[in-house]
């Protein structure tokens, strides 16, 4: 089983991935996969910062979801 260390590791670099193959996306105009990408790319940074009590980080990434939810329901409607 892995340790916290590890599993921290490993939060914060597939974040780190995603939210970069999202930003990729989106100079490459791929819809709606970027939305995706960095949506998953938020919740991973989120539960990262949480874990490490990171509050910044806490904020950035619950506000980049909260404006991603909102373009999201707009799109939708």
């Amino acid at each position: 089983m892995m340790n916290t260390e590890t599993t921290k590791t490993i939060l914060e670099w597939s974040a780190t991935a995603f939210t970069v193959a999202g930003a990729v996306a989106i100079a490459l105009a791929i819809d709606p996969l970027n939305i995706y990408l960095l949506n998953v790319g938020a919740v991973l940074w989120l539960i990262w910062a949480v874990m490490v009590k990171r509050t910044s980080l806490i904020v950035v990434n619950s506000a980049l979801l909260t404006v991603y939810a909102y373009g999201f329901v707009l799109r939708v409607i």
